[in-house]
């Protein structure tokens, strides 16, 4: 039997792991114990019970105002001694925070084998996004498996010189989670959501730092571009609490009656103005990966993606946060002069956990 850490901090994180956690009680030739560092906390508890899940440890490192050094710090100090309680033969990280980032060289430092999920994503700008694009750097280059959830994600690595014995292509593991949550949930009462929500409607998420200042100005001019033109659409737009997001968005769009900015949402009324909206506007990546399994086409307001497979395939469109690309886009779509087909996610098949499994239960 295989003994596997997996660590989660952020809700992305849980959502993308809580599937490989799922697929291994049904194995017994897997034991997995999970640890959140806890990077989210309101939101991590809200993950956690979509797919009830309870963590085996928790580090409890969030603190106030804390900086990127701050939470490196305070994974060196306690991840070592969940290692050497739990004795995991391998530890299993998702995506490019900066816990996953420093729980994977804590491992590497201890002789641990690290396990990626997602690896291979690239920007290829080491400042967009920050830091994000950096970790995942690193971590792919001390992972003993390395779970692309691509042909093109494994190609990036391979250009890297990464070892082609730790590649393997399995999908994403979001895919996974939306599959489970598709089953037992039905994504269907806005009302739920906020009172006031009518269709049709854009979802429109925003957040990225590399967009505070200027950037955020322009997409709000866009926002506000759209809403005037088209006052049949409503634009629902869930506001990050960050006052460097929060304060341009209401300053520039509060009173347009067609625009409805409502605090962030749980992730299951997320999914729910997914299912039901016209079209996304966003700078997430984990919108891009989402939105093809509901059939929605994405406008990317990002300089630059590493989720380059939906834009090649038609699927999504990166506009940067150019005013007059984002209003242009949301005007063809809205008065279908862009053709476009969604059937598949390109991202993954809804088997990625249990691909990983697989592999790691024959090394």
């Amino acid at each position: 039997m295989i003994k596997i850490l997996v660590i989660a901090g952020t809700r992305p994180e849980i959502i993308k792991t809580a599937p490989v956690v799922l697929a291994a009680k049904n194995r017994k030739d897997v034991k997995i114990n999970y640890c959140l560092t806890g990077q989210h906390k309101t939101m991590a508890q809200e993950a956690l019970s979509i797919f009830n899940i309870k963590p085996d440890e928790d580090l409890e490192i969030m603190r106030p105002n804390q900086t990127l050094n701050d939470i490196s710090a305070s994974v060196f100090e306690k991840i070592p001694k969940v290692f050497d309680k739990i004795k995991p033969d391998v530890v299993m990280v998702q995506g490019d925070t900066t816990t996953a980032a420093m729980v994977a060289v804590a491992a590497f430092n201890m002789k641990i084998q690290v396990a990626h999920i997602e690896a291979g994503m690239r920007s290829f700008n080491l400042n967009a996004p920050y830091p994000e694009e950096a970790n995942r750097k690193l971590i792919s280059a001390i992972s003993s498996y390395n779970f692309c959830p691509t042909e093109f994600s494994r190609d990036n690595l391979r250009k890297e010189g990464i070892s082609e014995k730790t590649l393997s292509v399995v999908g994403n593991t979001v895919v996974d989670a939306l599959e489970l949550i598709k089953k037992k949930y039905p994504l269907d009462d806005l009302k739920k959501v906020h009172p006031e929500v009518r269709t049709p409607f854009v979802l429109i998420t925003a957040h990225r730092r590399e967009s505070f200042g200027g950037g955020f100005e322009n997409i709000c001019a866009a926002i506000k571009k759209c809403a005037e033109n088209y006052s049949n659409h409503q634009f629902i737009y869930p506001v990050h609490l960050n006052p460097n997001v929060k304060e341009p968005v209401h300053k520039l769009l509060n009173g347009i009656l067609n625009i409805k900015l409502i605090p962030p949402v749980p992730y299951l009324e997320l999914l729910t103005l997914l299912k039901n909206c016209e079209i996304v506007l966003t700078d997430s990546g984990g919108i891009q990966e989402e939105a093809p399994s509901f059939g929605k086409y994405c406008i990317v307001m990002r300089e630059v993606t590493e989720r380059v497979e939906s834009v090649r395939l038609g699927m999504s469109k990166l506009v940067g946060t150019d005013e007059n690309k984002i209003f242009g886009t949301v005007k063809n779509i809205i008065e279908g002069k862009i053709d476009f087909k969604i059937d598949h996610n390109p991202y993954g098949d809804g088997h990625a956990s249990e691909r990983m499994l697989d592999i790691l239960t024959k090394h």
